[in-house]
């Protein structure tokens, strides 16, 4: 029985440690960041006419080196704003806030892993590591520690650090000068934007608290909503450039694209903010998710 206590002791408290480590790496965060690297990389392969098999090695290096640049990044960005995450609602539970994770052991965790990630990604092409350096030095520097607190410009240039995911997926099999990984570059730039402004008008009160320089903070939420419907409307023609994807892709994100035109005009007239903002925000989540996954659908192997 003592064994068998003390195993059960040792679970809970290993499932206790991964819970944390999920918590400090922003566990969503990093799959919708890592997602857009597979869909860069299965469609360098698709149009450069190549296989997994002649590309496993190349493969796990990729994804290996860029998650770990990605977790880098997302535990240096907990570790440099815990005094923002300790005055929100949503980020007090982060174990940098707790003190379960000290901030020293955080920021060592945050160096080392972009280091292994650029080292491991230095094997599969210069491009894939520059195009990842380039998203961690964004989100790290540019987003987390300059204009963050500073301007709403901010999410324009955070925005910059997921958009280029793609590429360093695609860049690890061949050069990125062909139009389709600069569309979907386009796509996860923009779409960033009133998807990160929607979360921003359902927290309100909680970046107004932690005096956050996001848009509906600083200029309202009439400047921000009709920034939204600007945002999603330059979505509207990129579908067109990505033919090679097939009419079916063409058509449903379109699709998909006039339907959120639609429910970000409506946001204009809508008296409940918050609830307009919330069915905003899980479309747009829902949105970028159908369409990576799409991308992958289409070019399935016949």
């Amino acid at each position: 029985m003592r064994i068998n206590k003390f195993s059960y002791m040792r679970w809970g408290e290993l499932l206790y440690w991964i819970s944390e480590l999920t918590l400090l790496v922003k566990r969503g965060v990093i799959v919708s960041n890592v997602l857009p690297v597979f869909i860069g990389f299965w469609l360098a392969l698709h149009f450069s006419n190549s296989t997994f098999f002649n590309h496993w090695g190349t493969f796990f290096l990729t994804m290996i080196g860029s998650t770990f640049v990605i977790a880098g990044a997302l535990i240096l960005n907990n570790w440099y704003e815990v005094d923002l995450d300790r005055l929100m609602e949503r980020t007090k539970s982060r174990p940098t806030v707790t003190g379960t994770i000290p901030l020293h052991v955080a920021l060592m965790m945050g160096i080392i892993l972009t280091i292994l990630g650029l080292i491991l990604l230095l094997f599969t092409t210069m491009e894939a590591t520059i195009f990842a350096f380039v998203g961690w030095f964004t989100y790290v520097v540019l987003y987390t520690m300059w204009s963050k607190r500073r301007y709403t410009l901010n999410t324009l240039i955070g925005s910059v650090s997921g958009a280029v995911t793609p590429l360093i997926g695609w860049t690890a099999v061949q050069p990125a000068i062909t139009i389709v990984p600069i569309v979907i570059c386009l796509i996860l730039f923009i779409w960033q934007m009133p998807h990160t402004f929607a979360i921003a008008i359902r927290k309100y009160e909680d970046y107004k608290a932690a005096q956050v320089a996001m848009l509906p903070v600083v200029h309202g939420l009439k400047v921000t909503k009709r920034q939204m419907l600007v945002y999603v409307s330059c979505l509207l023609p990129l579908p067109f450039y990505l033919m090679s994807l097939g009419t079916f892709f063409v058509v449903l994100t379109s699709f998909l694209n006039v339907s959120w035109f639609a429910l970000s005009l409506y946001g204009l007239f809508a008296k409940n903010d918050s609830s307009w903002a919330r069915i905003m925000f899980l479309f747009s989540v829902n949105y970028i998710l159908i369409v990576l996954l799409l991308m992958i659908i289409v070019t399935l192997p016949k």
